[in-house]
């Protein structure tokens, strides 16, 4: 399928086989004139490491070789799409085919690669580019959002307005249990509606979100178990976060984290975090390429497909790491 879309000459696939006994083929995917022959050997040194009994899905090759391996961002992309692949390989990447699962695995892989759809480059770039702003919004929506209430309702109450602070303390009367509590216990019950929504049938899987949602949460309200404020903020941080699904398990550990700092340490702590989170984001590398080496040297070609899609005119050259920059025209 993947020659089916790449009829060139200059697609190059190698096969490995991998697993004491399942001794499973392992292809490796890339275009000679684009990917980096570094990249290519660092990929190749780490597949011969892998000493396993089986080789039963691609996960357990990507937990083996990624970078950063006990690290929650992603350093290798998933696809189970053909076209994607394709276009991956299009741009200097490597992609890595295990038989027997629809899976494969793409590298380098980026940050911003996180913030991107497949439905992006299928539909008008304008469009597009709106939906992954709002990506962009969520993250930090879903990350920040019940840290940062909770860390004006505890330590900076004077910065909230004084009409919506009224209203805060009314409807926390009667609660028993502290802000910190609150916002923990609703974090982790949003959790668990959302695994087992997700590992129920479909048509089982809604009604237990409505009821899980909606019932079960004004119920809480109405007796006076939580306070309608911190079911909102959680509520939101919550929808946010669906927005990036391939972010999910960084945005669960990342809110908690930013709860748990601005518990103790209100704003101060949730700048903290962030910058932590900002120096650790900078500072990784995805076999051998910087991970925000989209942000590198900050122009509009390098920019143009990272916050919003560029029309395919003004798609001119490739990323960074690809040997051979040029996409289209000539350069400038």
């Amino acid at each position: 399928m993947i020659r089916r879309k790449l009829l060139t000459p200059d697609l190059c696939i190698e096969m490995t086989r991998i697993g004491r006994r399942s001794d499973t083929p392992v292809f490796i995917c890339y275009l000679g004139g684009l990917a980096e022959q570094k990249t290519v050997d660092t990929l190749k040194s780490r597949l011969k490491k892998i000493d396993i009994d089986g080789i039963l899905d691609s996960n357990y090759i990507a937990e083996n070789i990624k970078d950063n391996k006990y690290g929650i961002l992603k350093t290798i992309g998933t696809t189970e799409r053909p076209d994607v692949v394709a276009a991956r390989l299009l741009e200097g990447r490597i992609a890595v085919v295990t038989d027997g699962t629809p899976s494969v695995l793409t590298l380098p892989y980026l940050f911003s690669e996180n913030f991107q759809s497949d439905e992006d480059y299928y539909v008008n770039f304008t469009l597009a580019s709106v939906s992954r702003l709002l990506r962009y919004i969520c993250f930090f929506l879903a990350v920040g959002v019940p840290g940062v209430f909770l860390a004006l309702i505890t330590h900076h109450f004077a910065l909230l307005p004084t009409h919506f602070a009224i209203t805060v303390s009314r409807l926390r009367e009667g609660v028993p249990i502290s802000s910190f509590a609150e916002c923990l216990s609703l974090l982790f019950a949003f959790e668990i509606l959302k695994e087992s929504g997700l590992r129920m049938p479909q048509n089982l899987g809604h009604a237990l979100s409505v009821v899980g949602g909606l019932v079960v949460g004004e119920a809480a309200v109405g007796a006076g178990v939580i306070s309608a404020p911190m079911l909102i903020a959680v509520a939101l941080s919550a929808i946010a976060g669906l927005m990036v699904p391939s972010l999910s398990g960084a945005v669960f550990y990342l809110r908690l984290i930013n709860v748990l700092a601005c518990a103790l340490f209100g704003l101060c702590g949730f700048f903290a975090v962030s910058s932590l989170f900002v120096l650790k984001v900078f500072n990784m590398r995805s076999f051998g390429t910087d991970y925000t080496v989209s942000f590198s040297n900050p122009n509009r070609q390098n920019l143009k497909d990272v916050f919003v899609r560029a029309s395919w005119s003004n798609m001119l050259t490739r990323p960074l790491f690809s040997k051979n920059r040029i996409r289209k025209g000539t350069s400038k």
